[in-house]
This record gives C-alpha cells, structure tokens and sequence, in this order.
C-alpha cells in the first residue's frame, strides 16, 4: 500500500527585485571550474559549509537568488550555470551533455571550491543531476535537496504506466526533434520563467541571450526516455544520505504520483514537502517557504 504524501500548506510569496533578491546579482562572486577542457562558470556567496545549487530547464544560477539570500552566512552558496548556459562553455554535439560529463561538472565546482563534498541542491534537470550525483559520486554528497523532479526510479515507472504523465511528457518529445531549438527565443524564455518581473526578466534575457540553445535542448535528446518507456528494472543504487524533497502540486510537466515508493530506495531520513499553490518552478513560486525550511533542515545536524 503507498502512502500518501504529507502536505504542508503556506501561503505563497512572490519574491522579486523589490523584496532585495536583485542584490545578489552585484553581490555574488563569480569563478570558474574546469572538466576535462570545459569551464563552468559558478556565483558564490558566503561561508561555512558548501552547498551547490544546480538549475534545470530553462534557466542559470539566478534561478536559486531567494535561497542564496536566505542562508545568510552560515553557508558557502555556489549556484552554477550547467554547461550551454549563460557563462559556461557550450561544447558543440549532443553527446557532450550525457549525464557523466555534467556529474563531472559538479565534481569540479566542488573541489574548484575547496571542499571533498558538499549538500547538493537541484530542479528540474538541475534535479535529475543531484539524484544522480548522489547515486553515482556518494563520496561528494553531503546532504540532497530536491526541487520538483521525482527519483529517476519514480518517474520512470510514471512515464511506463501513467498516460497522464505520458502526455505531460509531450514537450519533451517535441524536445528531442531535429530542429527543436529554432521555436525558442531569449525574450520567450525569460517572459517563462521570470513571471513578469522587468528586473528579473532582463536578467534572463541576458542570460539566454549568451546561451546556446541547441546545448540546452542536448539535455533532453541525450538523457530524457524515449518511447517506448519502461520502468528501470536494474539494480537499485540507495541513496545513504538525508533527502529534502519540494514539490509544487500544480506542476504541469512532472506528477505528484511519481513521488509515491520514494522513501524504499533511500537509507536515510527523507523529508517531503509538498506545496499545494506552487507549479514547476516551487522555488520561484514559493520561495520564502522553501528558503526557511531549506535552511531550517540544513541546520539541524549543526554541531
């Protein structure tokens, strides 16, 4: 029998430019890691313990401002452009954008940080990344943070068997087509994800602007399923650290049951925080309630 998600209701808050978020653009500092010829560009801001803040689709490190103003200075804060994004290098051909090369990435804005391991936060693709991350690369991770991208194991066994999320799915197929990437635009984009904030969406115009679209779509041709689905039958690699999980239930693109049967491929605690009134982008949508819990569980093993 699944058990049913818990679900903490909060009233939302839309945050932008006028609340102080703006200033961490000015205030963060910016390096640059490198994998194997390919630069990573990174903000950071703060000290104390590393946490590594990965975006999805379509978006660059901006995308974590309200979390990065949140965790004050108790935290060393890095969010990175994934490579084809904004300042990172754009390596041409798809198969530069297969999962290993950008779980590499993420090793390197670790240690180009000075640290062996870090708490590892994630959406959407930035999400995909974490989970695997810390499948595949445990001795680097700390603590995970996921933001509205169930277990690949969830998803999966949704995409085989559920046709609602097969047809959420849709954009995604249309995603993997030749030739996608000649439909999207930098003013398209941002008027998506900024939600109509002048400040905000001329910080992704700009972004985008020096983005390659092709490399972003690359995600979705390399590393994204491809019908006919199938539910993941291999060996269950379990996650050994504690999870943090955020999910708006109004996201359009990734359902709320593929969270269900989380909890039987971890070995540690996990804490699911479901938002009733916040769609794909919880942390956008949400953001005070994100930041506060955010920083609330990462500060609760301090010693």
């Amino acid at each position: 029998m699944r058990m049913q998600a818990a679900v903490i209701c909060a009233a939302l808050c839309l945050a932008g430019a006028a609340n102080g978020e703006d200033d961490i653009f000015d205030r963060v500092k910016h390096g640059y890691a490198e994998n194997q010829g390919v630069k990573v560009h990174y903000a950071s801001l703060g000290e104390g313990p590393l946490v590594i803040m990965i975006h999805g689709f379509p978006d660059f490190w901006y995308s974590w401002r309200s979390q990065m103003a949140a965790l004050s200075d108790q935290f060393t804060r890095v969010a990175m452009d994934l490579r084809g994004y904004n300042l990172s290098d754009k390596p041409a051909g798809n198969e530069n954008y297969a999962m290993p090369h950008i779980l590499g990435d993420v090793a390197a804005v670790i240690k180009a940080n000075g640290a062996e391991k870090a708490t590892v936060v994630g959406h959407d693709w930035g999400g995909a990344i974490a989970w695997q991350f810390a499948m595949h690369m445990p001795q680097m991770v700390e603590r995970l943070v996921i933001c509205n991208l169930p277990h690949p194991r969830g998803f999966m066994r949704e995409m085989a068997n559920n046709p609602e999320q097969q047809k959420n799915s849709a954009y995604a197929r249309g995603f993997q087509k030749e030739g996608a990437e000649k439909g999207l635009s930098a003013e398209g984009l941002a008027g998506f994800v900024a939600k109509g904030d002048p400040a905000v969406t001329a910080r992704y115009v700009e972004a985008f602007k020096q983005s390659d679209f092709t490399a972003m779509l690359a995600y979705y041709k390399v590393n994204y399923p491809r019908e006919p689905y199938q539910e993941d039958s291999g060996p269950v690699i379990r996650i050994a650290v504690p999870v943090l999980v955020f999910h708006g239930l109004k996201d359009t693109a990734l359902g709320a049951k593929a969270l269900n049967d989380t909890w039987d491929w971890l070995d540690a605690d996990l804490t699911l925080v479901t938002v009733p009134n916040a769609n794909h982008w919880v942390h956008h949508d949400a953001p005070e309630l994100v930041s506060k819990t955010m920083k609330f569980w990462l500060a609760r093993d301090a010693k």
